[in-house]
């Protein structure tokens, strides 16, 4: 579980009163998050810009890792010779079938 401090917490009722100045707060990096309470509990936090996006491609990087060990582990336990082809040649085949890549 994530620990907030006492100036990373906020009420719904206090941030729909003074929004622009927690988002001020937020993307100035006054501070990292800001925890939406509602009914004694976080709801929701808000990022910058700049962490949410660092943390997406993280993710994305850490979902792509997780497919090529499966995609690797199936490939060396095959009993048939596979064909191997690079990401970028998976991309542009990704793109001929329509996939947004």
């Amino acid at each position: 579980m994530v620990a907030y401090t006492q100036n990373e917490m906020v009420g719904v009722t206090e941030l729909s009163k003074s929004l622009s100045g927690f988002i001020d707060k937020v993307a100035s990096n006054s501070i990292e998050k800001l925890a939406v309470i509602r009914h004694n509990k976080p709801e929701v936090v808000i990022l910058s810009i700049d962490e949410y996006e660092r943390m997406k491609e993280l993710n994305d990087y850490i979902e792509e890792s997780e497919i090529a060990d499966i995609i690797k582990s199936r490939v060396t336990h095959r009993t048939t010779k596979a064909e191997m082809i690079t990401h970028d040649e998976m991309k542009i085949h990704l793109k001929s079938r329509g996939c947004n890549v």
